[in-house]
């Protein structure tokens, strides 16, 4: 008789740790949710006030040194994104890794003393206490540096300055 009952199926183990990951982000997700702002009505990219601190006219650096910098600056920012790209590409095979060594590389996870604010339990709190929605702030502009289109001159000043 023991060998005619049915068996439970086997579950392996990596879709047990997919189950609990996807069950663990939807969880993530919806408590998010409840702090997202409001889309506003605007294109999200709006120009912000420039800091405090910016030149004076006396204090202006020449144009030359002003370009050297946004030039300098789009380059790194370039190789930044680049080397972004090249870690997530890493990442989706060694996030997957167990700890361990592997040829001439250890992997292994280690925690941090760092620290975020619990957002579930804030809402928690507020919501208990009637104190409405959690209040948010804007982040800090940031700095986008491009550059310009050439500028030439319209058709007829180039045919002015052919006849002169």
């Amino acid at each position: 008789m023991y060998f005619l009952m049915p068996r439970a199926p086997r579950v392996s183990l990596r879709a047990t740790f997919s189950r609990a990951i996807a069950r663990t982000a939807l969880r993530i997700a919806d408590a998010a949710s409840e702090f997202t702002a409001p889309l506003p009505a605007q294109p999200v990219e709006q120009p912000a006030e420039d800091p405090t601190d910016t030149y004076t006219a006396d204090d202006m650096p020449e144009l030359a040194v002003i370009e050297a910098a946004a030039a300098e600056y789009e380059r790194a920012a370039e190789q930044a994104r680049r080397a972004d790209r090249g870690k997530r590409a890493a990442r989706k095979v060694l996030d997957r890794l167990p700890a361990g060594s592997y040829g001439r590389w250890l992997v292994e996870r280690v925690s941090n003393n760092r620290q975020t604010a619990d957002l579930q339990e804030i809402a928690r709190i507020f919501k208990a206490n009637g104190l409405g929605p959690v209040p948010m702030k804007q982040s800090a502009p940031s700095l986008k540096v491009k550059q310009a289109p050439a500028v030439t001159a319209p058709v007829e000043f180039q045919v002015l300055a052919g006849v002169a």
